[in-house]
């Protein structure tokens, strides 16, 4: 065994011998956890007054001695609430830096609360967490003060820079209710971008009023070009009527691409059951046709099949084909990737569960603060952005030949 492991073996054992638990109040987790910090805090005072206790040298200049302890609780998120004596010196100039004054909480704490929070539960369950697993009282209002900590950071998050150039831009919004005088059904806007070496970037979040439209994404994309965005690929959304005019007036040669999983979708909802199976052929012969001339007869073929019965399903498509075929003129990897809005959805979901787990939020700030903890929760640097493993290798092989003359690099493909 290793020194530490030999150390943590003994002292297992005589806790057993002395007949004390593990864990528990009075178990040896906590008694553990106040002995290390007491002893980290008399070093701290010996430090402090440059002598052992009853050690002080004969004529010194300093006339500052030890003066007692006083007795202190702290939170630990291993062994819950654990009673300490932190040393005090005569002049009171001792400053403590493992437990410092008015601490009550060990670090660990703070970031258990607001992984907890990320994960949907709220300021209630987090309490009734410590209480049951910690046996330790952390009220809701301690819990909404750590959360709110984090809203300095989210506001340096909102505003970082960012890369000047995006293989693709995936944009999205959600409904969260917010109680401003009554309660109100409001959109929150959330970019995700993928670089050119294959990473996953939330670009950010942003709270918008009333339902969702092109007029409010119009400052989003500025946003995003203040703060560094100068050109980007693909553009995917969900088919939102008139984006491609706002997105061509920041980024003239972003291309926009519906997102054909929506198409789908709500092709199946304007249709009866049994047909599912026809349609569902008449439907893949456009989105994997091999040519845009393809896809146009395609949909030729679904205009006389289907629209006497269903006229609304054929215009569905035509009145999204400009933002449909755009997809079908690249590479088949290109097409795989930029073809749904599923890289923002999957982040959507986890908003929507910790959203689900509140109901409705008192304020904007209270809302975008719970959608950032989901946001960092994500990625332990807390910035958001994770790698996007393998799968989008072969893509980007394909965008620095197809976007050659807009790749960032000076290298030329």
């Amino acid at each position: 065994m290793s020194p530490e492991q030999a150390a943590a073996a003994a002292m297992v054992a005589e806790a057993r011998q002395r007949g004390l638990e593990l864990t528990g109040p009075n178990g040896l987790l906590k008694l553990f956890t106040k002995n290390v910090l007491e002893t980290a805090l008399n070093e701290e005072m010996t430090e402090h007054l440059g002598h052992e206790k009853h050690r002080a040298e004969r004529g010194r200049d300093s006339t500052n001695v030890r003066n007692g302890a006083r007795k202190k609780t702290v939170l630990s998120d291993a062994a819950g609430e654990v009673e300490i004596e932190v040393p005090r010196d005569r002049e009171s100039t001792f400053e403590p830096q493992i437990v410092k004054k008015r601490q009550r909480r060990l670090t660990d704490v703070d970031e258990i609360v607001l992984s907890l929070y990320a994960k949907g539960m709220t300021t209630g369950e987090i309490s009734a967490h410590f209480a049951e697993i910690y046996g330790a009282s952390v009220s809701k209002e301690t819990i909404s003060r750590i959360t709110d900590k984090v809203v300095a950071e989210m506001q340096d998050w909102a505003s970082r820079p960012l890369d000047a150039v995006y293989a693709a831009v995936f944009i999205d919004a959600i409904v969260v209710k917010v109680r401003d005088g009554q309660v109100a059904n409001r959109p929150f806007y959330a970019a995700i971008g993928v670089t050119v070496d294959g990473r996953k970037d939330v670009l950010g979040l942003w709270a918008g009023s009333g339902g969702e439209g092109a007029k409010f994404w119009m400052s989003v994309l500025v946003d995003l070009k203040n703060r560094g965005v100068k050109d980007v690929f693909f553009l995917v959304c969900d088919g939102l009527k008139g984006l491609p005019e706002v997105v061509e007036q920041v980024w003239p040669a972003a291309i926009v691409q519906t997102c054909i999983i929506h198409l789908i979708r709500n092709s199946f909802r304007l249709t009866s059951r049994k047909y599912t199976d026809a349609l569902k052929r008449d439907l893949k012969a456009m989105y994997e046709a091999p040519n845009a001339t393809a896809a146009e007869a395609a949909l030729q073929e679904l205009d006389d099949k289907w629209s006497t019965q269903y006229p609304a399903l054929v215009r569905l498509w035509r009145n999204a084909w400009t933002e449909f075929v755009p997809f079908l003129d690249y590479d088949v990897e290109i097409r795989k990737m930029i073809c749904s809005t599923n890289a923002i959805e999957s982040l959507n979901a986890r908003y929507r569960r910790a959203v689900r787990a509140r109901g409705h939020f008192p304020t904007e700030q209270a809302a975008l603060k719970c959608l950032y903890l989901v946001t960092r929760s994500l990625d332990p640097t807390g910035t958001g952005r994770a790698r996007w493993t393998m799968r989008w290798k072969p893509v980007l092989n394909a965008f620095a030949i197809t976007f050659g003359d807009r790749w960032p690099d000076a290298e030329t493909y």
